[in-house]
């Protein structure tokens, strides 16, 4: 089997609603999506969406690496495509994955193609910021099922305490909690949060600093009355071999688009166990095409809430056959093929260049 075309594209599909983080606050999700097609035309998807000051790659440089990678791999078999993608994860992980994940599905990995009904507990970020709003938001989303809730710190630290125990006397321990500053802390404000933390409910503390002060983090995991877990500093498996070696640091969470291929991420979450912290696996920017994969593979690999829940967030689904979704948990059905509504991905791509393999010469 050979790569006989690859079309790149940028989308942009608008949010149900403002998504806030410490750094911004999103109103629509334009990620990459890399297309590659076989000679008898089925096809592979892959996806990265680049948050800027999430990561140090750029919405541009994905993109012309993306492009760069297209061009590459076509004609080529899909061993050396993958081989080609590979090679160039320490250039751009994203533009790298998109492609892998790609070539994935194309060749049918058997992560990807379960044999078995697939049941992945998801998580659910909490909005609200009025009192009462957050407890009809809490009420709805525990009646939806989710038992993991998200709540999203890293603004003004003591601000942050009161809305935690806010969050906390509403739940009354009916859910656990995930706390992430998302970089959001300095060492110092970090610290003064994470050491008043009534640990009742909560999991984790996730991200409290900057992706690159491994120094402000560490500070700030060894006063911590909850295990810290890192995200954004963490691209590879010399990156969790980093944070292990971190008192107070219990869980890495990892993103398909952060790692590279299927496999990759697998031996990833597998050295995260290997090293005596928790593994956690999923991206709340993705669309389904990311979300679907990052399912198949935590079903396989993770035992706590996924974090794959940005397709929940879109207000248009890209796939004919959506995923399926009920009660908390993305729900797979065995032989589920996921299909891409054509219609819709046409009219939400904002960019997209196509590759072709040159016909043989005679």
């Amino acid at each position: 089997m050979t790569v006989e075309q690859v079309i790149v594209r940028q989308v942009s599909l608008p949010l149900a609603e403002p998504y806030k983080l410490s750094l911004l606050t999103m109103r629509e999700f334009d990620p990459f999506l890399v297309e590659v097609r076989d000679a008898e035309g089925r096809s592979g998807f892959g996806e990265a969406l680049i948050v800027p000051g999430y990561t140090s790659e750029t919405v541009e440089g994905t993109w012309r690496l993306c492009c760069t990678l297209a061009e590459t791999i076509v004609g080529r078999s899909l061993s050396d495509a993958a081989g080609i993608a590979r090679q160039a994860v320490p250039q751009g992980t994203g533009a790298a994955s998109a492609v892998l994940a790609a070539l994935d599905l194309l060749a049918g990995h058997d992560v990807l193609t379960p044999v078995e009904d697939l049941v992945v507990p998801l998580l659910a970020p909490l909005n609200s910021d009025d009192p009462a709003e957050l407890a009809q938001e809490i009420e709805r989303k525990i009646a939806q099922g989710f038992r993991t809730l998200k709540v999203k710190v890293g603004f003004d630290w003591r601000d942050d305490l009161r809305r935690v125990q806010t969050v906390q006397a509403l739940t009354a321990q009916r859910a656990t909690l995930r706390l992430d500053a998302n970089q959001g802390f300095d060492a110092d404000d970090g610290s003064a949060f994470a050491s008043r933390l009534d640990p009742q409910g909560i999991e984790l503390f996730e991200q409290p600093c900057h992706m690159d002060d491994w120094q402000a983090n560490a500070a700030v995991a060894r006063v911590s009355k909850v295990p810290v877990m890192l995200d954004e500093s963490i691209y590879d498996v010399s990156a969790i071999d980093r944070a292990a070696d971190i008192d107070g640091v219990g869980f890495v969470k990892l993103k398909l688009k952060k790692i590279g291929s299927v496999d990759m991420l697998l031996d990833a979450l597998a050295h995260i166990r290997h090293r005596g912290m928790t593994p956690v696996l999923g991206d709340g920017v993705s669309l389904e095409v990311g979300c679907w994969a990052e399912a198949c593979v935590a079903a396989r690999a993770i035992d706590n809430a996924g974090e794959m829940n940005g397709f929940l967030k879109s207000r248009t689904r890209l796939f004919e056959n959506p995923l399926p979704f009920a009660d908390g948990a993305i729900r797979i059905p065995a032989g589920y093929a996921p299909r891409v509504d054509r219609e819709i991905l046409a009219s939400c791509t904002r960019r997209a260049s196509g590759f072709h393999a040159r016909p043989a010469m005679t």
